[in-house]
């Protein structure tokens, strides 16, 4: 896991500096706050800053499962097929059968390319992933692969670990391929 005090944040007021105080009347059920009235989120129809919004897709969702244990490859490669059925617009790669990348385990990949995408996969997983575990991480637009899969991910059942060392070398290397791209232009 990264360090979070290796990072600032941005205070979540950002814009909002000049917004009047909150109401403190409850709503009708006696326990949640009313809010003012405003316009509805552009986080309904676009990630927000920070999330990449293009061809890369804003999320990616690695299904896991063990793949000695034939009871859950089986279910892993059913939802593979459920998951291709049920939502035919994602982008849904290859079914593993090994470790790939920086991942210890067999799975699979989702990508996530807008919120109501986010909204509908979700938590339909949450419900359908069975015993498997899943790393759900942004695709940030600073390119921060190793936050993007430790600081900002979100696990649904066993966090698995990461071989982080792997993507520090990735990393590494798309910024020396930069570099040279660089030094090759007029």
């Amino acid at each position: 896991m990264a360090d979070p005090s290796a990072y600032t944040y941005p205070s979540p007021l950002a814009g909002y500096e000049s917004a009047g105080p909150l109401p403190s009347d409850l709503n009708e059920d006696g326990k949640s706050f009313r809010n003012p009235a405003a316009e509805r989120s552009k986080a309904y129809s676009q990630f927000t800053s920070g999330i990449t919004n293009g061809t890369s897709g804003g999320f990616d969702v690695h299904i896991y499962y063990f793949q000695a244990n034939d009871v859950q490859t089986k279910f892993a490669q059913e939802l593979w097929q459920r998951v291709r059925y049920e939502f035919p617009e994602l982008r849904i790669y290859k079914f593993w059968d090994k470790p790939v990348g920086p991942h210890p385990y067999a799975m699979f990949e989702v990508n996530l390319f807008t919120p109501e995408q986010f909204g509908a996969f979700i938590p339909w997983l949450v419900i359908n992933r069975g015993p498997l575990s899943v790393l759900l991480h942004p695709n940030s637009e600073d390119g921060d692969v190793i936050r993007d899969h430790t600081q900002r991910a979100t696990w649904l059942g066993d966090k698995v670990p990461l071989d982080i060392g792997l993507l520090r070398m990735f990393e590494e290397r798309q910024k020396v391929k930069r570099q040279e791209e660089a030094a090759k232009a007029p």
